[in-house]
């Protein structure tokens, strides 16, 4: 018989040292609130993600995951537990792709940080490299199946009404872009390392180029292609989409900004070179470029893109500045996770990218 556990036995790991906890205050906390939590508990860690910690919670056949924040300070609005339990507590309703979330524990004393728990679905994330058993990069009708998905998912959660959902509240739209061009550079000034003038500059340019925003919809605001759970048997359907803790309601290009800056094209690198930060397989035979990918977004959602390209040059800076927050972690020893110990020089990467991009404003 075949273990329904090992069906992907790279997907978990034992916890890593610093990122464990007592889980006898989990197992008290816990008890009674959830199906079959009477039970005696496994924890192991999801291997997957560079900032918030994911578990998954086995009481024998029946499991959870449970997300936290990363190990050291947090800026007061990333990582926020509470509003990710808000927004999956309720989005489910409208978008069924979002994972149900069941209570949520905002007592640091149990586990050392706010959690919540959610449940637990099952499918394949599609990270650096296509899998094997979907072609490993080298069949285009698959490769162009996920990238379709990709975009086909995020243009259904902009169709969400939020008030349909209870999420009319969530975001301020008025002002969003450019709060998110000063909140995102406040981040950067506060996890800076070095002199990175580059930084600046984007910032200027930013807001001195800001266009008019669209309608505002609901936005997941860390839309990527390994925060998304395919179907194991079949790569063009989505089963789950992950990481709301930044869900709020503002501009849609935003997230399709978010997604593109980490859409690597062949021209660019080769496939199996993706580079480690990024980890879109993008640059694989069949997979859309990113202008076709805007235009079969516009089509999807019926809406103008031609200012998307202003919104890539926006993604860029964004993630630049993530990269650089995940590095301060591993700079500052909040963190022994080997994956960041370059993510400084990918953030200053990422930066002159984006200044590239704002000088052709093309795709």
């Amino acid at each position: 018989m075949t273990d329904k556990h090992a069906v992907d036995p790279s997907e978990t790991i034992p916890i890593r040292r610093d990122e464990d906890f007592d889980h006898s205050n989990l197992v008290e906390y816990l008890r009674g609130k959830l199906p079959d939590s009477e039970r005696s508990l496994e924890v192991v860690q999801f291997a997957g993600g560079h900032a918030n910690l994911t578990y998954l919670l086995r009481y024998g056949e029946t499991e959870y995951v449970l997300r936290r924040p990363p190990l050291g300070p947090v800026a007061p609005s990333s990582h926020d537990m509470g509003r990710e339990y808000r927004c999956l507590s309720v989005l489910y309703k409208g978008y069924p792709l979002a994972p149900r979330a069941f209570l949520f524990c905002e007592d640091p004393a149990v586990i050392g940080a706010p959690f919540f728990v959610m449940e637990r679905r099952r499918g394949i994330v599609v990270r650096r490299t296509i899998p094997a058993e979907w072609g490993g990069g080298n069949d285009p009708a698959v490769n162009r199946r996920i990238s379709e998905v990709l975009i086909d998912a995020l243009a259904d959660l902009h169709a969400v009404e939020p008030r349909s959902v209870g999420l009319e509240t969530i975001g301020k739209p008025d002002g969003f872009l450019q709060r998110q061009i000063d909140g995102w550079y406040g981040r950067f000034e506060r996890a800076r390392t070095k002199d990175m003038p580059i930084a600046g500059e984007m910032r200027a340019w930013l807001s001195d180029n800001l266009p008019p925003s669209p309608k505002p919809t609901l936005l997941h605001n860390d839309w990527r292609l390994d925060n998304m759970m395919l179907a194991a048997d079949d790569p063009g359907r989505c089963v789950a989409v992950f990481d709301w803790d930044m869900c709020t309601l503002g501009d849609p290009f935003a997230d399709l900004g978010t997604l593109l800056s980490a859409w690597i094209e062949a021209k660019e690198a080769p496939p199996g070179s993706t580079p480690a930060a990024v980890g879109m397989p993008s640059n694989t035979p069949g997979f859309m470029t990113r202008a076709e990918a805007v235009e079969h977004y516009g089509k999807r959602h019926g809406i103008d893109v031609s200012n998307v390209p202003y919104y890539y040059v926006f993604g860029l800076f964004k993630i630049a500045v993530v990269l650089q927050q995940i590095y301060y972690r591993f700079h500052a020893g909040q963190t022994q996770d080997e994956r960041f110990r370059n993510f400084e020089q990918s953030a200053e990467m990422l930066f002159w990218r984006a200044k590239e991009a704002s000088q052709t404003l093309s795709l």
